[in-house]
């Protein structure tokens, strides 16, 4: 099981131009189906509410206004349930919402219960109204009828799934996933589930402890029968500050998440994260086990990708540190930035269970300006592959300030690696350690390149630097092996405990690859 939080251990602007990019996605609802399969009342179905597109704004602007509320939480009998029995509740599957309509998608939801305490409300819109989605004894399979009751009596959920037949057209798989705080996550063809995504990150890392705002209310868009996308609105909230998401979900290969956000700070906010991605990595060739384990690498994730404003990209592998680290990237509307798992091959891993070749990688695509900020970093110290403790996310210059409403939007993709640029040459593989045959005991990294031939590298420069210390030594080999080079650079931190490698390859004073940013720390390195 994947616990969705960090470390608990740990204690852990300028406004962006008033530009914001709603996400176009008109729906076109279908009148000929009945409602009975998302509502056992008749008298709330004939009713409802009226819904518009500014309906979730108006709820979030007037929360923001009064004291927040802790959202609801299960009963004892429910929380208590060990996780193994929390895993055999499940939703009937024959209650599906939209599961017998003509719509290829359907919806199904999670009962509160074991980890998953805060109740939340979840609703269906049609022709223009919202119905809530009732709860009833017979909703959910359980061991035990006792439970059903207590699911009943709650009346409420934990979280949804949606469905939808990406890997084969006779069958719905699940595909996106809302569970818990505002975690978020989906999978795209041939992909099974990694790394996640959130609405909002606030104070990771932070000595105060970190804040963790809640979706509150989902309301899920009905889809026509020649539909390919959904729509989800969900109402955020917490201590400091409430907000309206839009999510446009398009499942497919890869399945895309198109986020527009309005936030309604309750205080002023200096530590917020916008697009937060949260994943796991444990070891890889890089950062090798303390352990010993017959697995050659255990991660959701091996690097930090980033697309700058000026067009540099950079690649930044990932460690599991033995001390919290954060690493800042400063920028000024960044193109894009994500985590990625580069390795599709099963003998990377080694690992029949976790599957780690098959997870997704995510990448955020602004579509909007973002201003000044700085992408952020966390790697905090895990012993356990079952914990999240990578986050990445964007931090806007200056915070939010309180009763300002920030507008925000961002594609969401969940590919397999980043798009390939035919003429760029892509890091595939960074490794490091002592320098052999070295008497000077000397540190040394390699970094190995694809996409390049013999005669492009005779012309190609390493140009290395440390910020502490010194480089020994910097030189490109070809590789056969990826169709590529290998970089061996060889280098002595000297007295610092800490420092930042920089590798770009160049050719007439371009780059040829991403730029490779690392952070060497001696009790990480220490044999």
């Amino acid at each position: 099981m994947r616990t969705f939080a960090f470390n608990s251990s740990l204690h852990p602007s300028s406004r962006l131009k008033n530009r914001f990019f709603a996400i176009a996605l008109t729906l076109l609802f279908s009148s000929a189906n009945t409602f009975a399969e998302s509502a056992s009342s008749s008298d709330t179905a004939s009713q409802g509410k009226s819904f518009n597109q500014n309906t979730v704004r108006e709820l979030a602007q007037a929360l923001a206004k009064k004291p927040y509320e802790a959202l609801p939480q299960a009963p004892k009998g429910l929380t208590s349930l060990d996780y193994s029995t929390y895993r055999k509740i499940n939703y009937r599957q024959d209650a599906a919402i939209w599961g017998h309509s003509p719509a290829k998608f359907s919806v199904q939801l999670f009962a509160p219960g074991s980890l998953f305490k805060e109740l939340v409300d979840i609703n269906v819109i049609e022709s223009g109204k919202s119905y809530p989605v009732d709860v009833s004894e017979s909703s959910f399979h359980t061991p035990d009828p006792e439970i059903a009751k207590l699911i009943a009596e709650v009346g409420k959920y934990a979280g949804m799934r949606l469905h939808y037949p990406i890997n084969q057209p006779d069958y719905n798989d699940e595909f996106v996933v809302f569970q818990g705080a505002s975690y978020f996550r989906a999978v795209s063809k041939g992909q099974v589930y990694g790394l996640s995504s959130r609405g909002l990150a606030i104070n990771v890392a932070k000595p105060q402890g970190e804040e963790y705002p809640v979706f509150k209310r989902f309301w899920i868009e009905r889809p026509s029968r020649h539909q390919k996308a959904i729509v989800v609105h969900a109402l955020l909230d917490s201590e400091s500050i409430t907000g309206a998401y839009r999510f446009g979900i398009y499942p497919g290969s890869p399945t895309r998440i198109d986020v527009a956000a309005v936030l309604y700070p309750r205080v002023d906010l200096e530590h917020v994260g916008l697009a937060p991605l949260t994943s796991m990595f444990m070891h890889g060739p890089l950062d090798p086990p303390d352990k010993r384990d017959y697995r050659p690498a255990v991660h959701d994730s091996e690097a930090l990708a980033i697309i700058q404003g000026n067009g540099e990209q950079i690649w930044r592998p990932l460690a599991n540190p033995h001390s919290l680290q954060v690493s800042g990237f400063t920028d000024e509307n960044p193109k894009g930035f994500g985590l990625i798992q580069r390795h599709r091959n099963f003998d990377y891993y080694q690992d029949l269970e976790a599957k780690y070749h098959a997870r997704p990688s995510a990448w955020v695509e602004p579509l909007n300006d973002w201003g000044k900020g700085q992408v952020e970093l966390v790697e905090i110290p895990s012993g356990s592959e079952a914990n999240d403790n990578i986050v990445a996310y964007w931090q806007p210059e200056g915070g939010l300030k309180k009763d300002q409403p920030y507008s925000f939007s961002y594609q969401l993709t969940w590919p397999d690696d980043l798009k390939s640029d035919d003429e760029q040459s892509r890091i595939v593989r960074s490794a490091g350690g002592q320098k052999i045959f070295d008497e000077h005991n000397n540190s040394e990294v390699i970094i190995d390149y694809s996409n390049l031939s013999a005669e492009q590298i005779k012309d190609i420069n390493v140009n290395a630097s440390i910020n502490k210390g010194k480089i020994i030594e910097a030189h490109l080999e070809a590789n056969p092996g990826t169709k590529g080079a290998r970089v061996f650079v060889t280098f002595d931190p000297e007295s610092a405990d800490v420092a930042e490698l920089r590798i770009q390859l160049t050719r007439d004073e371009k780059p040829v690859a991403a730029t490779w940013l690392y952070r060497w720390v001696s009790e990480d390195w220490a044999q």
